[in-house]
């Protein structure tokens, strides 16, 4: 369990089951659908809607983990994040070409959807290039 004075305990969950889990986290930062939010010990409970963006976890050692976050929600509350996300990744685990490839996809079929005036089509489109770009850029910050 996490000391109540310096770290707060960071859990992410999927559909798929745990991705990401630290009980030495001194700082948290997530991107909401309002702004970004940075977390540390003590902070006031706190829900929130999360963007298809990275969240970085700041250890007391001071080095920063970084997870591809696709959407879902952030909790916050004694000393203990927890995200439930539609899905997630750690940096070292996202395939790059795979990534690249559903990019490339996302654009083609935006495109597509323009050219059809298919506003449906073209919303899910671009989330997937979201999501998409997300992981790209993810997996390549140092």
């Amino acid at each position: 369990m996490a000391e109540a004075k310096n770290v707060l305990t960071v859990s992410i969950v999927t559909p798929d089951g745990s991705v990401y889990t630290n009980e030495q986290c001194s700082l948290a930062v997530v991107q909401t659908q309002t702004g970004d939010l940075g977390i540390m010990a003590n902070h006031i409970p706190v829900i929130a809607a999360l963007q298809i963006a990275p969240a970085e976890f700041k250890n007391q050692d001071g080095q920063t983990e970084i997870i591809a976050v696709n959407g879902g929600f952030v909790e916050f509350s004694n000393n203990e994040l927890t995200i439930v996300a539609d899905s997630a990744e750690r940096k070292d685990q996202i395939d790059v070409n795979r990534a690249t490839s559903a990019k490339e996809r996302a654009q083609k079929e935006i495109e597509e959807a323009n050219s059809n005036h298919d506003a449906d089509t073209m919303k899910r489109a671009e989330v997937e290039l979201r999501r998409a770009l997300n992981r790209i850029n993810v997996a390549n910050r140092r």
